[in-house]
């Protein structure tokens, strides 16, 4: 999400780059730099690994070195075998290490998740892909230049439906959003007060409201709670045990974490670790771990999850450039990503204040997941455009090496 929207020029920026951006969509996040390049390094794995750790905490290190706080990386190989580190400091009042493959909120990495039970509803013969949204939600999705009879399932899972986003204006100040409960229809309810960005199938456009639509069209269908099918289907089935949707309310993570920090003014890191993430809902809300999402990943593009053809159309994708990663595509809430050594890496990505996760699997089937525990504007100021992208690719850097070198 974000924090006060402070220029015109900031606003374009942000959206520009809201390809690999978790809730943030419009407004751009008043940070502060901070040097935190003395924090201590906690280095820890679990499993017998040997020195293979060493390149990846090394990078992990780097970015701690660049500013975020702390850094934690999970790679899970073709065979299974893990490798978990950390390094920095995850609680920044007690100076306390960060801890390995602890959670964090995982923000648009969601949107892998609610994708993966809308096309289980797909083969399931509950939810077509080419029909419009409005023969599930009828008469819901309406507006200027909005017609939800017109507005396919397959647009809002791939961003091509242009409707409008409502991040912007919901957490445009993530302290004041940081205690709000905000109800999805309440969400939707600003979104639709928008005229359409264009015509539905014309062209495509990140917006968290496509995921709120279809979170919503996940209950209606099933008459079922979004977590309740988020845990049965994916989560208990993968014996997932530190990913889970926060409950309404829930503002503190339940298992042992690394604290997250934004900040109002350059310079200031302050605690946003514990967070009412109801504005992110379907879009950006779970929580889990780096391993975690990794076995996520694989069970996914290994097809224990879905079918080969529902696979297949999940990552037919259409061009989602992005000058963080050029090249991106954008499947059925899955995107593909070139890497520096050749092939095609699957994953997604998330932002939410306090954590940035990057994660993705390679062409062998090894999946990488790493999470700082801040946005780049907490720790580079937003003005400072050059440095702001820097800090952002150092992260997307560190996940295309670990990929191709590890």
């Amino acid at each position: 999400m974000n924090d006060q929207t402070h220029t015109q020029t900031k606003t374009q920026h942000q959206t520009r780059h809201r390809t690999l951006i978790a809730v943030s969509a419009a407004a751009a996040l008043l940070a502060g730099t901070v040097s935190l390049s003395a924090c201590s390094s906690a280095t820890e794995q679990t499993a017998d690994t040997g020195s293979e750790s060493g390149p990846l905490q090394d990078r992990m290190q780097s970015l701690v070195d660049a500013g975020y706080p702390a850094a934690l990386a999970s790679v899970v190989g073709p065979d299974g075998e893990a490798i978990d580190v950390a390094a920095g400091i995850g609680d920044l009042a007690t100076d306390e290490p960060a801890p390995v493959d602890g959670e964090v909120r995982i923000a648009s990495n969601t949107k892998m998740f609610v994708s993966t039970v809308v096309l289980q509803l797909v083969e399931e013969g509950k939810v077509a892909l080419d029909t419009p949204i409005d023969t599930y939600l009828p008469g819901l999705i309406t507006g200027d230049g909005i017609d939800g009879t017109r507005i396919t399932v397959r647009q809002l899972l791939q961003h091509t439906a242009g409707l409008p986003e409502y991040a912007d204006q919901i957490a445009a100040d993530a302290f004041a959003a940081q205690e709000r409960y905000t109800s999805p229809r309440d969400m939707l309810n600003i979104a639709l007060a928008k005229p359409a960005v264009f015509a539905p199938g014309e062209r495509w456009a990140y917006s968290n409201t496509n995921y709120l639509v279809l979170g919503l069209m996940v209950e209606s269908v099933t008459d079922r709670a979004l977590a309740q099918q988020i845990d049965e289907r994916i989560v208990k089935p993968l014996d997932l045990e530190h990913t889970y949707f926060p409950a309404p309310g829930e503002r503190e993570l339940r298992g042992e974490h690394p604290h997250g920090y934004h900040a109002k003014t350059v310079g200031d890191l302050l605690d946003i670790t514990a967070l009412d993430t109801s504005f992110a809902w379907s879009a950006g809300a779970l929580v889990s771990t780096p391993h975690e999402l990794n076995v996520f990943m694989k069970a996914l593009l290994d097809g224990e999850l879905l079918n080969e053809e529902t696979l297949a159309e999940m990552q037919t994708t259409v061009p989602a450039g992005d000058e963080l990663w050029p090249g991106a595509g954008y499947g059925l809430g899955l995107q593909s990503y070139p890497l520096s050594c050749g092939g095609v890496a699957w994953g997604h990505g998330g932002d939410i204040p306090g954590t940035q996760t990057r994660n993705a699997v390679g062409p062998d089937g090894t999946a990488v997941t790493i999470a700082v525990t801040s946005l780049p504007w907490a720790v580079v100021s937003p003005d400072d455009n050059e440095r702001l992208m820097k800090q952002y690719r150092i992260v997307v850097d560190a996940l295309d090496a670990t990929l191709c070198e590890r």
